[in-house]
C-alpha cells in the first residue's frame, strides 16, 4: 500500500482506501479525472497546505470502519465490471432523464428571473448526451475486449488493435464530463438552492450534487483501478505471445 505522502498519486490514495474520497472532495480535490497527479502539486496549486490535507487523511484512517464499503481493487475485473454497469450505469439511466425533466420545469418557472438556468439546461443536455454515448461504447467495445483478455489464455486474446485506444478515448470523455461539472457547480452556486428556489429547484440541485459524487467515484473505480489494470493485462498477454514466439 502507498504511503501518505506528497507525492503519492491522488487517485491511489482512494484506491488504497475508498473512504478517503470524502476527505478530498471534503477539500475539493479531484481524485477521479485529476487522479495521476501528486498530492502535494495538486494542494499547492489549490492554495492547501498539503500536511493537512495528509493530516486528515490520517484521522480518517483511524476512524474508519474495516467494515465500510467494498475495497473494489480487491475484486475480481469481472466484479468490478459488473458493478460498474449495474450500479453507476443503472444510475445513470434513471437519473438522467429524471434530471433533464427537472431543468426543463425548472427553467420555465423560473428562468425570466434566472437567466443561469437556461445555460445549466444547456450544459447538463451536453452531460447527458456524452454519458449515455459513453456508456453504450464502453458496455459494447471496451468491457466485452476487457473481460475477454481475463478469460482467454495470455497470447491469445483476439481483442484487435491495443485496448489501451479506447481506453484513452474513454479518459477524455471522463475529463470532458469532469469540466462540465465542474460548470454546473459554478452555475448553481456549489448546488445551493436560492431563496425563491421551489421545490422542483430544489430537487434539481440536489439531484445534481448526488449525480456529482456518484460520477466522481464511478470515474474513479475505471481510471484508477479497472483501466491500468487492463492495460497491464494485456501487456502480459503481450509478453507471453513473444514468448510463445521466441
Amino acid at each position: 500500500m502507498t504511503a501518505l505522502s506528497e507525492t503519492a498519486m491522488v487517485g491511489q490514495i482512494v484506491v488504497n482506501r475508498p473512504s478517503r474520497a470524502r476527505v478530498l472532495e471534503g477539500f475539493g480535490i479531484d481524485y477521479c479525472c485529476g487522479g495521476k497527479r501528486p498530492l502535494g502539486e495538486v494542494c499547492r496549486e489549490r492554495g492547501l497546505d498539503p500536511q493537512v490535507v495528509i493530516a486528515a487523511l490520517r484521522v480518517a484512517d483511524a476512524d474508519a470502519s474495516p467494515a465500510r464499503g467494498r475495497d473494489w481493487s480487491q475484486a475480481s475485473t469481472d466484479e468490478l465490471i459488473e458493478h460498474i454497469v449495474s450500479t453507476h450505469h443503472v444510475y445513470l439511466r434513471t437519473e438522467l432523464p429524471r434530471l433533464a425533466e427537472l431543468a426543463l420545469k425548472t427553467e420555465q418557472a423560473h428562468g425570466e428571473r434566472h437567466g443561469e438556468l437556461a445555460e445549466c439546461r444547456t450544459v447538463f443536455g451536453a452531460v447527458r448526451a456524452e454519458l449515455e454515448s459513453h456508456m453504450l461504447k464502453e458496455e459494447q467495445v471496451l468491457f466485452p475486449a476487457i473481460r475477454n483478455m481475463e478469460s482467454t489464455t495470455p497470447g491469445r486474446a483476439t481483442f484487435v488493435g491495443s485496448v489501451q485506444d479506447p481506453i484513452r478515448a474513454m479518459e477524455q470523455e471522463h475529463e470532458s464530463v469532469g469540466l462540465a461539472l465542474l460548470k454546473l457547480r459554478a452555475l448553481t452556486n456549489d448546488f445551493t438552492p436560492p431563496a425563491d428556489a421551489c421545490s422542483t429547484w430544489r430537487a434539481l440541485l440536489d439531484g445534481l450534487q448526488a449525480l456529482e459524487a456518484d460520477l466522481h467515484l464511478h470515474i474513479h473505480r475505471e481510471n484508477n483501478i479497472l483501466f491500468p489494470r487492463a492495460i497491464e493485462l494485456e501487456k502480459s498477454h503481450a509478453r507471453a505471445a513473444s514468448s510463445a514466439q521466441a
